[in-house]
């Protein structure tokens, strides 16, 4: 039997689910909803489903198993709470919210209702990043002493982004995608000092608020340190995550892994051909199928793990205010 989804939001990443879910055996997408009628009308003729501008009235009218949640950070407030207490799976895309407090009584609920949730953390999913976790973990392998992250690209034209109150910034809202790299591979994040400028970007679009340079120091729980820094001026475009450990270091790139090891002069790259959208999308709908625990255990990203990112990179805004570093 299919496993009904619904949808609350449908703009441009829950357009990437639509896309990876009609690759998924048993995934049947069949109300959406969205303020934006024509875009959930839209989605509604794509599947042959039925569109909504209330989510209680589509939680109320659908016979559904499952719901993604796919909206802008500074609307996460009243639907993940709903969709919990009706005990139906859940999958929230990244950032959980721009609000701690709020994210925290989220996951409360969650917990009560003990509901199957997934988040949107599919770098998770890409065959390089599990080389990269296999490595780190081979017996022998030199732990890690330093990881530099980073995010630089462009600046995202949506208006709610470049205001901090309602998209956190580019780290909240990008970059959390290697905090999150950087988590899953070498623990948690113990502090977190950050600092950032506004340079650029308030004189191409009136009425920026977000930073558009930020860099950020963090401690981890096994001893070694990192360094982050996002940047959304348009002037490079990388996603990266590098570790460095005693004679070797690794470079994480997307979907491709390059192992430099200095003891023994070799270098290695490995590129991997997986679609992480369809494989995190595929764990999903197959933990909500089954109800097995070795399904939900597949599920790389639950709300709670993704809560440990979130609580990373609002930590960030809070030093940058203060100007003190923020234990986590």
């Amino acid at each position: 039997m299919a496993v009904r989804i619904g949808f609350v939001g449908t703009g441009g990443i829950a357009g990437a689910h639509f896309n990876s879910l009609e690759k998924v055996k048993d995934a049947q997408p069949v109300a959406f909803m969205d303020l934006n009628t024509e875009r959930a009308e839209a989605a509604a003729r794509r599947f042959e489903g039925t569109a909504y501008s209330d989510a209680k009235e589509m939680l109320d009218k659908e016979n559904l198993d499952a719901v993604y949640v796919c909206l802008p950070p500074h609307v996460h407030q009243t639907a993940e709470i709903m969709i919990a207490k009706r005990g139906l799976a859940m999958f929230v895309e990244k950032p959980l919210s721009n609000d701690l407090k709020l994210a925290e009584k989220i996951a409360g609920v969650i917990e009560d209702e003990d509901i199957i949730t997934g988040v949107g953390y599919h770098h998770r999913y890409f065959e390089s990043t599990e080389r990269l976790k296999k490595a780190l973990a081979a017996k022998g392998a030199a732990e890690p002493a330093m990881l530099y992250g980073r995010w630089l690209g462009g600046f995202p034209g949506v208006p709610w982004w470049r205001v901090l109150e309602q998209s956190g910034g580019q780290f909240v809202e990008q970059t959390t995608h290697v905090v999150d790299s950087a988590r899953n591979v070498n623990g948690e994040i113990t502090s977190v000092h950050c600092v950032s400028a506004l340079r650029e970007m308030d004189k191409v679009f009136e009425g920026t608020t977000a930073p558009d340079v930020m860099a950020i120091v963090v401690t981890f729980a096994n001893g070694s340190i990192g360094h982050f820094s996002t940047a959304c001026i348009g002037a490079k475009n990388e996603v990266a995550l590098d570790i460095y450990a005693k004679n070797i270091n690794y470079s994480l790139s997307m979907n491709t892994l390059t192992i430099n090891d200095n003891a023994h002069h070799e270098s290695t790259t490995f590129t991997g051909t997986n679609d992480a959208f369809v494989d995190e999308d595929s764990a999903f709908v197959a933990a909500v199928k089954t109800k097995r625990p070795a399904a939900i255990k597949a599920i790389r990203s639950n709300y709670a793990d993704a809560l440990k990112t979130l609580r990373v990179t609002l930590a960030a805004n809070q030093s940058m205010k203060t100007g003190k570093t923020v234990k986590i």
